[in-house]
């Protein structure tokens, strides 16, 4: 199982999406390089798909996909940073917490976004 770092932007009750064209939306991350450590991988796609620099970033949990083995962690950004599609990514999108049941997402980012909710009731 591939291991593959995963990043959660947060702004108030607001989650950074990303999507590859014709693709459903997602967390942004991908797969660890050869010898790259969990959060280099992390601040490194954020950076390669949304063009934002990650302040920090803070390990929270790992989910187990079907394919892909998460490793979550929760990144700080600048209020005035804007994210822009690049590389792969198509489109990136601030979605409320409210509004993204309802979207074409993959599984791993529906259960991931549970975990952050529940926890933050917690």
């Amino acid at each position: 199982m591939k291991k593959r770092a995963t990043v959660v932007c947060r702004r108030g009750k607001r989650i950074l999406l990303v999507a590859r064209s014709q693709s459903k939306w997602t967390l942004p991350g991908g797969i660890l390089k050869r010898g790259e450590h969990l959060l280099d991988a992390a601040l490194r796609e954020l950076k390669e798909e949304t063009r934002l620099s990650g302040k920090s970033a803070k390990y929270l949990f790992n989910v187990r996909g079907k394919q892909k083995h998460h490793h979550v962690f929760a990144c700080e950004i600048s209020n005035r940073a804007k994210a822009r599609p690049s590389n792969e990514i198509s489109r990136c999108r601030w979605f409320h917490l409210d509004d993204i049941p309802r979207l074409t997402t993959s599984t791993p980012t529906i259960d991931i976004v549970n975990l952050m909710s529940q926890r933050r009731k917690k």
